[in-house]
This record gives C-alpha cells, structure tokens and sequence, in this order.
C-alpha cells in the first residue's frame, strides 16, 4: 500500500445524483461495507444537514457500520456569506454527523463566486478559511473541493490559486481540483495541474496534498484522472461503475486498476482490485441499475472474443488479444459463438462450458457449420449461452435430454368490451413428462408470460426444481423488418434460479413460436444444471 496516496470513493452521494438512483439509507448501509471491502480510504456518505436522509445515514453509521479500510467523509459546504462558521447550521451538522473527515465544497472560479454566490471575492476566501480553520479546530481533518477549478484557472488563475492557497493555510489535508463541467482534455488537465504545483511550490514533501475530481462529459474523466497523478496529484475521486449525474463521474475501478496494473502502483487496501469485479456487480445489483456489459475491466464483454482470428491467437495464448489477465480484477475470459467463430472458437467455448473438445476435428467443424448456418437464419449465440450449450451437448450425444415430450401448446388473447378494456392472455399446454400425459392451463398479462406458467404449472409435479426458476429479462428483435407483419421475430430470456442466471434464444415467424422456442430451452438448461436427471 502507498501510504501517500488517497482513493476517495463518492458514489454514496455524488454518484447518487445520477437520474434514476434513488438510493436509501438501507441502500448506503448496504453498499458501504463493499466500498470498504475494495480498498478504498475514503467513503463519502452524503450531505448531512442538507438532504434528511444523508443525516439518517451517519447516524446508522454510526451505529451499524464496522469500517476495516477506509474512513467516512460527510460533504458539505463553506459557510455562508457574512455568517461565522460556528453558527451556520449546516456547517455545524456536519460536525453533527460524527464523520471523522469533512469534505467542503467551495468556490474557485471567481466567476461563480459573482454570479452563482452573489459575494465579492474576498468574502468567498475568507468563507473556505473560517469554515476550513473551525473544523479542524474541531478534530476534524478537512477535504477541500474547489469547484470548477479548471474552468475557473483558465479564465482567472490568481483567483483560483488564491482559493487552493485559503485552504491550504486554513489547514485542509486536501485540496481537491474538480472538473465540475467535465470539459477538460488530459494534456490542459496536465498542464494545469503542474502549473499549478509550481506556482505553489508543491512537492512530495508538502503539507498537503493535491487531489483530481474528475466527470465525464467530454468522455475524458479516467483519462483526466490518471493524468493529473501523473502530475503530482496524490488524491484522486471517483465513483464505483462511473456512476454519476449527466455522463457520470471517473470510474474509480478503472482510474484504479490503471494505475494499479499499467503503472505498478498499489493503492488499495483490503481484497483490492482483484474483487473489483464481484464488487462492482454487487453493488449494481443494490442500486437495481444493470452492470453495463462493456465496462473496462469489470463488464461482462470486458474480456469477450468472438472474432475466429482472435480464438485461434488465444489459444495459443491468452495474452495476444487481452490487454491484463482478466483474474487480476476478478474477471473471466469469455468465448462468443456467432458466425464469425471457428473451430477455435467453438473449442475454446466448449471448454469455457466444461467440454473437453481437442482432437475432435469432426465434431468442430459440424457445430462451426451448424452455428453458422442458424446465425444466417437469425439466431444469435453470441448472448445465448445456454442454448449454445444445448446445441453442443446435442452434437456431442446425438440427441437434447429428453426431460419432457411437448404434444401441443396454444395461447389465447381475449378482450372483451369496448376499446380500453382489459385484456387477458390464456395458454395451455400438453406435455409427456415421467411417463404420465400433463395438461395445464396458465394465465398471464400476455400470450408469452400465461405460457411461462402453464409450462411451469405442466412440469412441477415431475420436476419441483422448476418452482425455483424465474424469468428476469426478455428481448424481442424483430429481424427482416421489410416483411412487415410477416417478419421472423427473435426472443431472447434470460432465467435465473435465485443464484446463477442463464440465457436462452429462440426464433420463429412469430413472437410466440420464438418465445416458446427459449422458454423451452431455458426450463431443459436449468433442470441439467440443477443437477436433474430426465424422470
């Protein structure tokens, strides 16, 4: 660990202002200790004071939260304009709060301090150091976000030095430079950065340290990051998956584990960055956004190959089409099956699955051409995982396990009454399953989702290990759109048994034949991997 160095994670509040995350306090609880388990030393909850459940969430903390690694920060603001910090209520919540480190936000681009502030200049230093001195008085070791520094250097900076300088002298441990508009390029952001340090005489031995708030609107914020250490700073800000308003902020798993793993730095404590990935789906999993498939590092696709070049090169070695070892940030290599892939491909994959394929240069080359020619017709293994497995396990036996023997199946949309009236979808299916004739009856707000169930409903008496499986996504692509109505339609689910999910594709001249195509698929892969033997 580099004692010298800061990682300050600030998705509890600012990537929480992201549209659509609605975090509660017994989200925050939850995802803090994750933060935590990553490695980071700073946690930053909220703005105590100023939003009533930030307060609730320091006083949980207080109580329910047993950091090992990092420290919590509650973030507010300098005092107000011609009040004295001591008595400004929301300074004083945030002492309040507990919060062993207090992060301000202040003013630097003399421009805000004008307009959006409506104070003189001189007024904005004196608020960054009455309220910086008080809180240090106070115990509290003091982080300093000067807003808008880069927008406000280029345009006024002896002001924004002068607002680095306040703080500083006031005694905050950090001064963090933010690029609030999320505007800048990494070499101004380099530029900047050492301009600064040399017109403040900063060195590695200095009494405080530099830090880099970085957002993403110019889609610059790791690069930005990792620039301004690269410059000196030794505090940089970021906020888990890049969550974060408008474009979001600097993906701290990925300003991390650049610099971790291409610049032989090591910042983290605790697991670190090889449980980045485990981390950084759990806590998607808490703030109900899905984890974004092609996110460096940690996304699904991160380490994903599907070009037949690239499987042959892996093969021979890993390492000639991936840039790290995927294990080193808690990832996995991954194989996708499309009409591009080769035999290769397909061995790879089928190892991937639990295959061992080598030497089978017949059985390769019958799944290669049967892959490819399903493709040409609409499917799609690339995201499909368990129907390629069906299909592999298909070739290698000869036959799909015979869990069940469908006789028939139908469905039935009925509406009665006028326009607006509610309508009610119907589906029966009769099926062979441990030698008995099954027929249920299911229903559902639609044709697809009353199939799901009279399947389910026709399958549990043989098989109760269905009652576990639950359908939790569901695609529809309509393929050659010129034939209108008479389009060939694909449907992809994606099915889960409470702990491991799986997905499944289906196609066909219709919604229905296609959703019942990967239903089918998805009941047959959940019942082998749950260790079921056809009855």
């Amino acid at each position: 660990m580099n004692p010298t160095f800061d990682v300050y994670d600030t998705t509890l509040r600012d990537g929480a202002q992201q549209e659509g995350m609605n975090l509660t306090v017994a989200d925050k609880i939850a995802i803090a200790p994750l933060l935590d388990e990553l490695g980071v030393g700073f946690i930053e909850g909220g703005w105590p004071g100023a939003i009533p459940k930030d307060t609730d969430f320091f006083g949980r903390a207080a109580r329910e939260l047993n950091l090992k690694n990092a420290v919590l920060a509650a973030f507010g603001s300098t005092r107000r304009a011609d009040k004295r910090a001591g008595d400004d209520p929301q300074v004083r919540a945030l002492l309040d709060s507990q919060a062993p480190v207090v992060t301000l936000v202040a003013k630097s681009d003399v421009r805000h301090v004008e307009r959006a502030l409506r104070t003189t200049p001189d007024e904005n230093l004196a608020m960054i150091r009455d309220t910086v001195e008080f809180l240090t008085r106070e115990g509290r070791r003091v982080v300093l976000d000067a807003e808008h520094f880069f927008d406000g250097y280029r345009f006024d900076p002896a002001y924004t030095r002068s607002a680095v300088v306040a703080a500083v002298e006031a005694g905050a441990e950090v001064v963090t430079l933010c690029d609030t508009n999320g505007g800048m390029l990494p070499r101004q952001v380099t530029a900047i950065v050492t301009e600064l340090r040399e017109a403040l005489g900063h060195g590695e031995d200095s009494a405080y340290r530099l830090g880099m708030h970085a957002h993403n609107d110019s889609g610059c914020a790791v690069a930005n990051s990792i620039a301004a250490v690269e410059a000196g700073a030794t505090h940089v800000q970021g906020t888990l998956n890049g969550y974060g308003e408008r474009t979001g902020n600097a993906d701290l798993v990925a300003v991390v584990a650049n610099l971790e793993l291409k610049d032989g730095r090591t910042l983290l404590r605790g697991g670190g960055i090889a449980e980045a990935t485990r981390i950084a789906h759990a806590v998607s999993e808490i703030t109900n956004i899905s984890p974004y498939g092609r996110q460096p590092y940690v996304g699904a696709s991160a380490f994903a190959h599907k070009g037949g070049l690239h499987a042959s090169a892996i093969k021979v070695d890993p390492d000639l089409y991936q840039h790290i070892d995927p294990r080193a940030v808690g990832n996995d290599m991954r194989m996708l099956i499309s009409d591009m892939a080769g035999r290769a491909s397909i061995e790879l994959k089928g190892r991937e699955l639990g295959f061992d394929l080598t030497g089978q240069g017949e059985l390769l080359t019958r799944v290669t051409t049967r892959v490819k020619d399903l493709e040409a017709s609409g499917y799609t293994y690339d995201a499909a995982d368990a129907s390629f497995e069906l299909l592999l396990r298909e070739e290698i036996t000869g036959e799909r396990p015979a869990f069940f023997r469908v006789e028939s199946w139908r469905t039935i949309v009925e509406r009665a009454g006028s326009r607006g009236a509610e309508a009610t979808a119907e589906a029966t299916v009769k099926l062979h399953a441990g030698d008995e004739r099954h027929v249920s009856t299911g229903e559902g707000n639609g044709p697809v989702n009353a199939l799901d169930h009279a399947l389910r409903q026709a399958l549990t008496a043989v098989y109760p290990e269905i009652e576990e499986f639950q359908l939790i996504d569901f695609k529809v692509r309509i393929l050659d759109t010129d034939a209108g109505t008479d389009a060939t339609t694909r449907v992809l689910i994606e099915s889960t048994d409470g702990s491991t999910s799986w997905s499944t594709v289906g196609v066909g001249p219709n919604l229905i034949e296609a959703s019942w195509e990967a239903l089918t698929d998805s009941a047959i892969y959940g019942l082998i991997h749950a260790g079921v033997t056809p009855r």
